[in-house]
């Protein structure tokens, strides 16, 4: 380094510039290193092609859940390109869904009525199991998969909960579908 500094023909801003870059290579090929035993890839077998979906179970006391819940997790396998969603005869394999606990809790209230929530979470609990079509074989089994969102409290809670419902679907979707197709190794 000190031999640069003395050469006339390199500016000490264009000296900064290659450390920088230099430095800045070594930390990513120290980062990428740190990860080479990790890949991100799906679990899913090479035979296993197909899914049929039928209408979800519906253990809560939430009437319109089912199908909320169950487009949502149609549309995030669909959105994810690892399964293709077919009829029960075509099938490779099925996804079987429980929709178990549905709950509400209060999570912010007001400045005025300090026992008067105006923001609730919603959670939403589901047990999640594919298996094959052929000899019923359980390829992924999940008893607890969880979803949740937060709704804003305004007017009355049937309201409320209602227009949170795809919010909460969304999100228990995606965690089923990164359950069932992605993991790391």
């Amino acid at each position: 380094m000190t031999l640069c500094l003395k050469n006339p023909f390199i500016s000490s801003s264009a000296l900064r510039r290659a450390c920088a870059s230099l430095l800045t290579c070594g930390l990513f090929t120290a980062l990428l290193s740190g990860c080479t035993g990790y890949r991100l890839g799906s679990m899913l077998p090479d035979d296993i092609k197909t899914v049929y979906i039928p209408t979800f179970h519906n253990r809560t006391s939430e009437p319109f859940i089912i199908s909320e819940t169950t487009r949502a997790v149609k549309e995030a396998l669909q959105l994810d390109g690892s399964l293709q969603i077919t009829d029960e005869r075509d099938a490779d394999s099925i996804l079987d869904v429980t929709l178990k606990q549905y709950s509400l809790t209060p999570i912010v209230y007001e400045r005025s009525a300090r026992t008067t929530p105006n923001q609730y979470r919603i959670n939403l609990s589901a047990s999640v199991a594919l298996r094959r079509t052929d000899n019923g074989a359980i390829i992924v089994n999940y008893p607890d998969v969880r979803g949740d969102a937060n709704i804003d409290f305004a007017g009355d809670l049937t309201t409320a909960k209602r227009q949170a419902l795809p919010a909460v679907s969304r999100d228990l979707a995606h965690d089923i579908v990164e359950l069932i197709v992605e993991y790391w190794n």
